[in-house]
C-alpha cells in the first residue's frame, strides 16, 4: 500500500477496515479506541489582555481612591469588631473605608493561588490548582428553571434536577468544577435546601465543587457532609474538595449581610472565600465600562480585604463579575459584546494583582441552542479563558440570562470547552512537530500524509474530535434524517441520564440519611426521570 510507510512498527491495515464495514465502521472504532488527549483543565490562558498597562494602573489607582474615599455602606457591629481594629475605618458618611495603604498591604500579603481538591477515584487527577492563569471550567448559574427540549418551554427547577445535571455533567470531561446549575424551587424550607443541595452534589459526582449557603449557620452542618464524603471526621479539612461561594456586595457599594455573614465565618476558618460581585453598567454602575470596572474592581477588593483582616492569607477569589445592561430595556444582557469585554478586563485586573480569578461567561441570552446561543457563548467563553480566568463561572447549560438550564446545553458546551481548551494550549513549535523531513518525503511518494507514522503519533494529542458538532457531507446528513445540534446533544445527554445513576457516598449514605432530611429517595436515585 502506497499509504502505509516501513518504519519496523506495525501499521494498522485501513484497506480492512474499509472492506469490513465502510466509513461509519471505521468512524465507530475510532470514536471507541482513541481517548482525548489533546486537551486538560488548567491550561494557561492570559493571551488576550484587552487593557494596556496603563489603563490597569489607572483603574487600581481609581478603585483605591473610591475604597478610601467612598467605602460601603450596611455595615453591621460584628463586621465592624472585625475589621475596624486592623485599619480600616468609617469615615464622615458612616460609611467603611479601607485606606490606601491598608489595601496596599493586604494586596501584597493575599493568597495567590488555592486548591480545590477532587474526591474518591477522581483525587489527583482532577483537583484543581488555580494560580497564575491556569484555566478551568466551573458550573454555578442557581436558575430557577429548566428547559424542556421537547416542547422548548421551561419548568421549574427541582431537587432532582441539582442531581441530573450534577451527574451529567460527572461524565463530561471539558467541565472541571460542579456547581448548584439550578435552585430546588421544590424544597421551600432553608436548611433542608441547603442539605438537599449538597447531598444531590456530592452524591452525584467527585469532582470539586463551589457551593452557596442561604445561612451561616448551615455550614458547619455542610462540613459534616463533606466529612462523610471525603472518607470520615476531619477529612474535608485536610483536602477541602468544596469553595464557598455568594455574594458578600449588593451595588452600589453596600453590603449584603447574608453573604457577608458566610464569607466571615469561611474566612475564620480558613478555607476558600469565592465570591461574585456583579454591579451592572447603567444600572448599579456607571454606564462605561471603565467606571463599571472600577466599581467592580472596588468592590471586589473590598471583599478580599476584609477575608484577609480576619485571616492574613485566607485564599480568596478576585471574583469581579461585571454585568452588562441593554438599556433600552433596563434588562441583564449576559451574552453581548460588551459582556465578553469587560469579563475578560475584570479577569485581567485580578491577574494584575496575582489573585486567583473567577468570572462569568456563557451567560447567553437566547432561550435554546441556536445561533445565537452559539455565537453569544463562543465569544464570552472564549475571551474569558484567554484572558486567563482561574474558573470560567456559569459555564455549563446555561440559558434565557440564566434564568434556565437546559442538559442538552450542557453537553454542547462541553463540546465546546474542548474546543476552547484546545485553542488556549496553542501550537507547540519544536523540530518534530515542524516535520520537514515528513513533509520531504510525504511530498514525494505518496503524496499525502494519511497512514503516516507521524500523523498516527500525533491524531490524538494534536486534535480535538468533536461527538456532537457535525462534520459529515451534507448528502450524508440528508440521508441520515436532517438531525441537528439540539437533537444530537439530546440523544447524548439521555444516554448518560438513562444508565449514570452514582450514590459517591458509598456506606456514608444510610449515616448521612439519619442524620440530615435528605429527601432523594434511593430508589429515586436509580430511575430514569420521564
Amino acid at each position: 500500500m502506497t499509504d502505509r510507510i516501513e518504519t519496523g512498527k506495525a501499521t494498522p491495515d485501513t484497506s480492512r477496515r474499509r472492506r469490513g464495514g465502510g466509513r461509519a465502521a471505521r468512524i465507530a472504532l475510532q470514536e471507541a479506541t482513541t481517548g482525548n488527549e489533546a486537551v486538560h483543565g488548567g491550561l494557561a490562558g492570559g493571551r488576550y489582555r484587552p487593557l494596556s498597562q496603563t489603563d490597569m494602573e489607572s483603574i487600581h489607582h481609581s478603585a483605591l481612591t473610591v475604597l478610601e474615599q467612598t467605602g460601603l455602606a450596611d455595615h453591621f457591629p460584628e463586621l465592624l469588631d472585625l475589621v475596624l481594629p486592623k485599619g480600616a475605618v468609617l469615615n464622615e458618611h458612616d460609611r467603611l473605608c479601607f485606606p490606601r495603604a491598608l489595601m496596599e498591604d493586604v494586596l501584597s500579603n493575599a493568597a495567590k493561588e488555592y486548591y480545590v481538591f477532587a474526591r474518591g477515584e477522581r483525587a489527583g487527577k482532577d483537583d484543581m490548582h488555580c494560580t497564575a492563569e491556569s484555566v478551568y471550567f466551573a458550573n454555578s448559574g442557581t436558575a430557577v428553571t429548566t428547559f424542556d427540549a421537547k416542547t422548548k418551554s421551561y419548568r421549574p427547577s427541582d431537587l432532582r434536577d441539582i442531581y441530573d445535571f450534577t451527574r451529567l455533567v460527572d461524565k463530561l470531561d471539558n467541565i472541571h468544577m460542579l456547581g448548584a446549575t439550578v435552585l430546588a424551587t421544590d424544597v421551600p424550607d432553608d436548611f433542608t435546601h441547603d442539605m438537599n443541595m449538597v447531598y444531590a452534589m456530592l452524591s452525584a459526582s467527585q469532582k470539586p465543587a463551589c457551593m452557596a449557603f442561604r445561612d451561616r449557620s448551615h455550614i458547619p452542618h455542610a462540613i459534616r457532609m463533606f466529612d462523610l464524603a471525603s472518607g470520615g471526621e476531619g477529612a474535608f479539612m485536610k483536602k477541602p474538595s468544596v469553595i464557598f461561594g455568594g455574594c458578600p456586595i449588593v451595588s452600589p457599594l453596600r453590603i449584603g449581610r447574608e453573604n457577608m455573614e458566610i464569607l466571615i465565618d469561611t474566612a475564620k476558618l480558613g478555607l476558600t472565600v469565592d465570591l461574585a460581585v456583579p454591579p451592572q453598567a447603567g444600572a448599579t454602575a456607571p454606564a462605561t465600562l471603565a467606571g463599571t470596572l472600577v466599581q467592580a474592581v472596588a468592590e471586589t477588593l473590598a471583599c478580599v480585604a476584609i477575608a484577609n483582616l480576619i485571616t492574613p492569607g485566607c485564599p480568596v477569589s478576585f471574583a469581579a463579575w461585571p454585568f452588562i445592561t441593554d438599556l433600552r430595556s433596563g434588562s441583564f444582557t449576559g451574552g453581548s459584546g460588551e459582556q465578553a469585554l469587560i469579563g475578560a478586563a475584570a479577569v485581567q485586573m485580578g491577574n494584575y494583582y496575582g489573585l486567583p480569578t473567577s468570572v462569568g461567561a456563557g451567560m447567553t441570552d437566547a432561550k435554546l441552542p441556536d445561533a445565537q446561543y452559539g455565537l453569544e457563548k463562543a465569544l464570552t467563553f472564549a475571551l474569558a479563558a484567554h484572558a486567563g480566568a482561574n474558573r470560567v463561572c456559569e459555564f455549563g447549560g446555561m440559558l434565557g440570562s440564566l434564568m434556565g438550564c437546559s442538559f442538552e446545553s450542557m453537553v454542547i458546551d462541553n463540546e465546546a470547552g474542548g474546543m476552547i481548551l484546545r485553542s488556549l494550549r496553542g501550537i507547540e513549535v519544536t523540530d518534530e512537530t515542524m516535520a520537514v523531513d515528513i513533509i520531504h518525503k510525504c511530498a514525494i511518494e505518496p503524496g499525502h500524509f494519511l497512514g503516516n507514522p507521524h500523523t498516527l503519533q500525533f491524531m490524538n494529542s494534536e486534535f480535538v474530535y468533536p461527538q456532537l458538532m457535525d462534520r459529515e457531507r451534507t448528502d450524508t446528513w440528508e440521508n441520515q434524517g436532517r438531525v441537528d445540534l439540539l437533537e444530537r446533544a439530546g440523544e447524548s445527554a439521555d444516554a448518560i441520564l438513562t444508565d449514570h445513576f452514582p450514590n459517591y457516598f458509598g456506606l456514608a449514605d444510610r449515616q448521612i440519611r439519619e442524620e440530615f432530611p435528605i429527601i432523594l429517595s434511593a430508589a429515586e436515585m436509580r430511575t430514569s426521570r420521564s
